[in-house]
C-alpha cells in the first residue's frame, strides 16, 4: 500500500482549546515573547519538543499499574535494568529522573576545568553541563552537516579527521571522553551511520579514551541505518541497535524520547569503579540507585517503551509522517534541513528570513510568528540557544552557525489532519515573511538562556 497509516488506535483523547489571533497576541506578550513561557493550554499544536510529550501505549499504562514503589530493590527496577542490559549490553545501569541528570553526573565526575569534549553536535543541556564544569563542548560534525540544503544520508556523522586533529592538538589527557549524539538533534535530527560509529569507536579505543553515545533517539537512528546504509536492509532494527551499542563504553539517555515515557533517563557504563562513583553522586541528588528519582511506575513504562520503540511498523510510520511534513513545507518554498530528520523538521530561518541578521534572532522571530499565525509552538535552535553573550560588554560575541526552528513531533500524538493544519498555517505565514521583524533580548540568565529569557519585537 502507498498510504502509510498510524499503526495504533486511539483509546483516550485530550481536548484542544482553539484560540483567535488576538488572544494569541495577548498570550505571547504575557509570556515575554518566549514560547517556553506560554501556558500549554493556550497552544493548539505543540511542537516545542518530542521529549516526554508522546502518548503511552495500553501496555505501558498496564505496566504503570504494576509499578513497585519500594524504596530499594524494587521489582520494577529489576525489569528496567534487565531490559536495558538486554538491548544495549552495558553492565551497569543507573536510573535518573531525566537525561540531563545523567549528563550532570557523568560530566561532574569525568570533566575538569580546561577539558575538551568532542561530539558531532552537543545539544543544549549536554553543552551546559560540560561548560558548567569549565570544560569546552566542541562540535565536529562533517561539513555537510553544516549546510541545511545539502542532501546527504548521514549528515549527523562526526568528522573523523577533525576528531584526530582535536586529540593531537589538545592532548589525550585533556579529553576525558568522546561523545556521539544519535540522532544529531542540534544538527537537524540527522542520523549517524554505523560506519561512522565504528570509526569513532576504533579511534577512541586506539587512544584509550572512553566513547559514549548520547542515545536519546537510538531507535530512529537504527531505522535510518536500515533504510540508508549498505548491508543493513535485511537486518532487524533490534540487531542494528545491538551493534550500535557494542561499539560504545557507555551512554546517557533521556527516556523521554525513544523510551516513549513522560519522564526518566539513565546512565550506563562498563567500568565498575566509574559506576560506583556515579551511584555515590546519584544518591546525593537523585535518590537510591534502584530508583534514581523515578517512581516504580516510571521504570515500568520506560522498560516497555524501549522495546515498543523498536517496532518496525511504528518506525516506518514515524519516519514517513515526519517526512510528509518536511516535503510539504518544501513545496511551499520553505527551506528546511534536508533530508527530513526522524523526530523533527528544522526550518532554515536564516534562508527564509534573510532580512533579519543573527543578532536579531531570525529563528526566534519565526517561532513567535508561527504561534501568532496558528497557535503552533516550536523551538529556536540558533543564536539564542547556542550564541555566547558577554555580560560585561552587554552584547553577543558568538552567533550560531545555523539559525533553525525545530518542529518536534511528539510520538503517537497528532493525527494527519493536525499536521495538515501546521502546513496550512505555514502557507499563510510565508506570504508575509518579509514583514516579520527581528527581536531583542530584554532579560537573560547566564546558562540555557532560551528557557527563560524575555524578548521584544524590534520596530
Amino acid at each position: 500500500m502507498k498510504t502509510i497509516i498510524e499503526p495504533f488506535r486511539i483509546k483516550s483523547v485530550e481536548p484542544i482549546k482553539m484560540s483567535t489571533r488576538s488572544a494569541r497576541e495577548f498570550y505571547l506578550q504575557a509570556a515575554h515573547y518566549n514560547p517556553f513561557l506560554i501556558y500549554a493550554k493556550d497552544v493548539i499544536i505543540d511542537l516545542l519538543t518530542d521529549s516526554g510529550t508522546g502518548a503511552m501505549s495500553s501496555e505501558q499504562w498496564a505496566g504503570i499499574m504494576r509499578g513497585d514503589e519500594s524504596y530499594a530493590g524494587s521489582v520494577s527496577f529489576q525489569r528496567f535494568e534487565s531490559t536495558i542490559k538486554d538491548i544495549m549490553g552495558f553492565e551497569y545501569v543507573i536510573p535518573t529522573h531525566q537525561g540531563r541528570a545523567a549528563e550532570r553526573i557523568l560530566f561532574s565526575i569525568l570533566c575538569k576545568d580546561g577539558d575538551v569534549i568532542p561530539n558531532n553536535t552537543h545539544f543544549d543541556t549536554t553543552r551546559a553541563n560540560i561548560e558548567f564544569r569549565g570544560a569546552e563542548a566542541r562540535d565536529i560534525v562533517i561539513d555537510e552537516g553544516m549546510n541545511p540544503s545539502t542532501d546527504h544520508p548521514f549528515k549527523g556523522n562526526m568528522n573523523i579527521q577533525k576528531l584526530k586533529d582535536t586529540v593531537n592538538s589538545v592532548g589525550r589527557d585533556r579529553i576525558p571522553l568522546i561523545m556521539l549524539t544519535i540522532t544529531n538533534n542540534s544538527g537537524g535530527g540527522q542520523p549517524v551511520s554505523m560506519e561512522n560509529i565504528r570509526e569513532v569507536s576504533n579511534f577512541a579505543r586506539s587512544v584509550e579514551i572512553p566513547f559514549y553515545l548520547d542515545a536519546c533517539r537510538f531507535a530512529e537512528n537504527a531505522y535510518f541505518i536500515k533504510i540508508r546504509e549498505e548491508g543493513y536492509k535485511d537486518k532487524t532494527v533490534r540487531a542494528i541497535v545491538e551493534e550500535m551499542f557494542s561499539y560504545a563504553d557507555g551512554c546517557t539517555m533521556s527516556a523521554k524520547k525513544d523510551g516513549i515515557a513522560n519522564i526518566g533517563g539513565f546512565l550506563c557504563s562498563n567500568n565498575p569503579d566509574l559506576a560506583q562513583r556515579e551511584k555515590d553522586l546519584l544518591i546525593l541528588t537523585e535518590g537510591f540507585p534502584t530508583y534514581g528519582g523515578l517512581a516504580g511506575r516510571d521504570l515500568e513504562a520506560i522498560a516497555i517503551g524501549l522495546v515498543e520503540v523498536m517496532d518496525e511498523d511504528y518506525l516506518k510510520y514515524r519516519i514517513t509522517s515526519t517526512g510528509y511534513l518536511g516535503e510539504n513545507l518544501l513545496k511551499l518554498g520553505i527551506p528546511i534541513v534536508q533530508p527530513p530528520g526522524g523526530h523533527a523538521i528544522y526550518i532554515d530561518a536564516k534562508m527564509m528570513l534573510p532580512h533579519i541578521p543573527p543578532n536579531q534572532y531570525p529563528g526566534w522571530a519565526l517561532a513567535c510568528e508561527m504561534y501568532l499565525e496558528g497557535g503552533i509552538r516550536s523551538v529556536e535552535i540558533g543564536s539564542v540557544m547556542f550564541g555566547k553573550h558577554d555580560f560585561e560588554q552587554k552584547k553577543d560575541v558568538v552567533h550560531a552557525p545555523m539559525e533553525l526552528v525545530r518542529l518536534a513531533i511528539p510520538r503517537r500524538t497528532y493525527t494527519q489532519s493536525q499536521i495538515d493544519y501546521v502546513i496550512e498555517s505555514m502557507e499563510n505565514l510565508i506570504k508575509r515573511k518579509d514583514k516579520i521583524h527581528g527581536m531583542k533580548i530584554t532579560y537573560q540568565p547566564k546558562f540555557l538562556r532560551h528557557f527563560s529569557s524575555h524578548f521584544e519585537f524590534l520596530p
